[in-house]
């Protein structure tokens, strides 16, 4: 196993470094990881080399355990303007323990073609992560590096933080800006939670990204809020941003709790 990836190929399958986990369930992988790792296996299905990927939904059926792990990937819709994908991530026995559908759109010639630049700073007058857990490593202290613009995972309340990854996502192999793109949209709950850590719980139990360009670079921002009053469902909502300009948008529905 190498600790220099987030993943390792094995064969068909694939093993999460200590890297990869995640801060809710001992030995389960942190969101961001497997859904790169499926965004991965969308970019590299042959629909992919024509259209481009307008939404994906993530399912977060069960922990993802450390591994090994197998995708699968079914064409719900082809087209040649809009098709629809599924992939699903199952565990060593089987279970089905993430999926992502993904909707495929030809790119459209229309419109601007200068993005507006983000209206924050940008990650290298951001500042570092304040979250460190000391003889445990996890995707969100080493395999991320982040830099927050406004706010941090400490302090309750909105946030505006930069994400890039540190390590490649699959052993050999460069990463893409999209995988990047899914790692990162997944921390919206953790970066603008209105709650402390110390006392509560704000698992999300699904993401959606909506991707309106492919993003450039090495970074991606989120811009990102909590809002959860009682007797509702709590939603973490993060625009997202490249250095060049605005990229899309990542919901999160989430399970809140007391510690």
């Amino acid at each position: 196993m190498s600790d220099d990836a987030v993943f390792v190929q094995d064969g068909n399958g694939f093993r999460a470094s200590e890297l990869a986990l995640g801060p809710w369930y001992p030995g389960a992988l942190h969101g961001g990881a497997p859904a790169a790792l499926l965004m991965r296996a969308i970019l590299e299905h042959p629909l992919s080399a024509t259209l481009r990927p307008a939404r994906i939904t993530y399912e977060l059926m069960r922990p993802v355990p450390v591994g090994p792990l197998s995708i699968a990937i079914e064409v719900v819709r082809p087209g040649r303007r809009v098709a629809l994908l599924d992939a699903t991530l199952r565990d060593p026995d089987g279970v089905e323990v993430m999926r992502a559908r993904a909707l495929l759109l030809i790119a459209s010639e229309l419109g601007d073609p200068t993005p507006s630049p983000p209206p924050f700073a940008g990650p290298g007058d951001g500042v570092r992560n304040d979250w460190h857990e000391p003889g445990r490593r996890m995707f969100a202290t080493d395999a991320m590096e982040i830099r927050f613009v406004e706010g941090r995972f400490r302090e309750p309340g909105a946030s505006i933080a930069w994400f890039r990854l540190r390590h490649p996502l699959v052993a050999g192999e460069a990463t893409r800006p999209l995988e990047l793109l899914a790692a990162a949209g997944d921390f919206g709950n953790g970066i603008a939670s209105t709650l402390s850590w110390d006392d509560h719980v704000f698992i999300n139990p699904d993401l959606t990204l909506y991707i309106e360009r492919a993003p450039d670079g090495e970074w991606i921002a989120l811009q990102s809020e909590m809002r959860v009053t009682p007797g509702s469902v709590a939603v973490a909502e993060s625009v997202l941003w490249d250095e060049r300009g605005r990229i899309g948008r990542a919901t999160q529905s989430l399970l809140v709790t007391r510690r």
